[in-house]
């Protein structure tokens, strides 16, 4: 997946029973709210951890921890328990109500290999998928209380402060600087770029690897570790320029969609089809 410059769409106008956009965006920090809340007790203390092992992804061992349990299941009761006709998709309990024409999709810990090290690059992500498209994005850093909010339509914040892929650049007046293609702004040029991914090894052999290695050629610095971090790096334009990553699962990417989007930027699959719940399985 790349981050780049475009445009989103709008999301549909609210009816009496259905909850404004606001609304929707205040229910989502409040999910985040409470990932929070069981997170830090937890940080940089002893902790057990299980192994999940998947035989067909490149990187076939993840962690998991009590903590990734713990927060998923208290944002699952938030959800029963305000808006019981919404959907679920989560990391660690599965699925319920998939069709239904609002989903939540939790990731308690995206990068719990660094929360259980001791490093704060891991973050919580919640999306809210409307008819399968996500429309709010959370990326929330709790140890460096850093939150990324993003709404179609609306943009992203940081903290509250609006970002954009080219805030780096001057904010605003970068944007007057900047060149103009696609409906967003090209900064710079391949070759002067600095791009993330997660790690080296989670690109199968063959032609995933072969193209990530032609992209490590074509960037100027390529760099990782950073999980979810860097794509709210991309949306800040606090210097990293995109991400490329392969193998990730639903709850892995949709929250990050609104966030990198909302700041400017592009966020397709391989084939630059838009991420939505549709094309996932493609």
């Amino acid at each position: 997946m790349t981050s780049t410059s475009a445009s989103t769409p709008t999301s549909t106008p609210s009816s009496p029973s259905t909850p404004s956009t606001a609304e929707l965006v205040a229910f989502a920090n409040q999910l985040a709210d409470e990932a929070r809340k069981v997170i830090l007790p937890f940080w940089r203390k002893p902790i057990d951890v299980e192994s999940k092992v998947e035989n067909d992804r490149p990187v076939a061992e993840s962690p998991v921890t009590i903590a990734d349990r713990m927060a998923e299941e208290s944002m699952r009761h938030l959800i029963e328990k305000h808006h019981p006709t919404h959907g679920i998709y989560g990391e660690e309990f599965g699925s319920v109500r998939t069709t239904a024409r609002y989903v939540w999709v939790l990731d308690p810990i995206d990068g719990t290999k660094s929360f259980i090290t001791g490093k704060p690059l891991f973050g919580t992500l919640i999306a809210l998928l409307e008819d399968g498209i996500p429309i709010i994005g959370i990326i929330d850093q709790c140890v460096l209380k850093e939150r990324w909010v993003g709404v179609v339509g609306e943009g992203t914040t940081l903290n509250g402060v609006k970002v954009t892929t080219a805030s780096g650049n001057g904010g605003e007046e970068g944007n007057e600087r900047g060149i103009r293609s696609g409906g967003g702004i090209c900064r710079k040029e391949l070759k002067e770029s600095m791009m993330y991914a997660t790690t080296p090894h989670m690109f199968h052999p063959g032609e995933e690897e072969e193209k990530f290695r032609r992209m490590c050629q074509a960037v100027k610095r390529p760099l990782y570790g950073a999980d979810c971090y860097a794509y709210a790096l991309v949306a800040s334009g606090f210097g990293a320029d995109l991400v490329v990553e392969a193998d990730l699962g639903l709850y892995d990417y949709c929250a990050l969609v609104p966030v990198v989007e909302g700041a400017g930027g592009v966020m397709t699959d391989w084939c630059g089809r838009r991420l939505c719940l549709e094309n996932h399985e493609r």
